[in-house]
């Protein structure tokens, strides 16, 4: 990554490292291997596990769509209202996103966490430890006071990682999905409720916090 870039807009500059996983921020290199692992598969096509339907776009669309995604996600960055979101690496290869998003966040100190694996990568616990290495730079590096995160009911894998981290029920809400009401279960993670795990070691944290408006460490 390119230093001067690195200066300008910081979250590309951050690498959080635990063993085999690795979080970093997402440049063209990282971009476009996101891209081609979204297009080899997320989820079966008869599900949809997300509340905005970004897979559903033909297959010619993804492309550009994601790249949008990304450019625009730079573009609109403030300070009111800031979108992290990390390339994931596990064993030095890309395999899927996590994110955080927020709003107001230097009075209310909170944001909700997304994410998103290649299928082939599913079921071997990266979901887990992916999340558990963003809430613990978020509270530990960030002031994060609350994380929540959403999923719809039938999608109780995702579920699962967020009560394994100590999210605790907060209620259900209903959004609209592929033209029906579908129902999401919502969580919250507080900070005495998370289990420290293990080491992380992150770089590019003084910059990023600097960037969103935190006084120095």
């Amino acid at each position: 990554m390119d230093p001067r870039l690195v200066e300008i807009f910081p979250p590309l500059g951050l690498r959080i490292t635990s063993g085999p996983l690795e979080l970093r921020g997402i440049g063209e290199a990282e971009v476009l291997a996101l891209l081609d692992l979204a297009r080899a598969g997320i989820h079966p096509a008869e599900r949809m596990p997300f509340t905005f339907p970004w897979t559903d776009a033909p297959a010619e669309e993804l492309p550009l769509n994601y790249l949008q995604w990304w450019w625009r996600g730079m573009a609109t960055w403030s300070r009111d209202a800031w979108a992290l979101d990390l390339c994931v690496l596990w064993d030095g290869e890309v395999v899927g996103v996590q994110g955080v998003a927020t709003h107001d966040f230097l009075t209310l100190r909170f944001g909700e966490t997304g994410s998103w694996l290649g299928q082939r990568h599913q079921g071997r616990g990266i979901g887990t430890a992916m999340r558990h290495a963003m809430c613990a730079f978020l509270f530990d590096h960030l002031d994060f006071e609350f994380i929540t995160s959403a999923a719809f009911t039938d999608n109780p894998a995702s579920v699962r990682v967020s009560e394994k981290l100590g999210y605790r029920d907060n209620g259900l809400a209903w959004q609209p999905r592929r033209g029906e009401a579908a129902t999401t279960k919502r969580l919250l993670l507080v900070r005495e409720g998370f289990e420290p795990g293990p080491a992380l070691r992150v770089e590019g944290a003084a910059a990023m916090r600097r960037f969103i408006g935190l006084p120095e460490a």
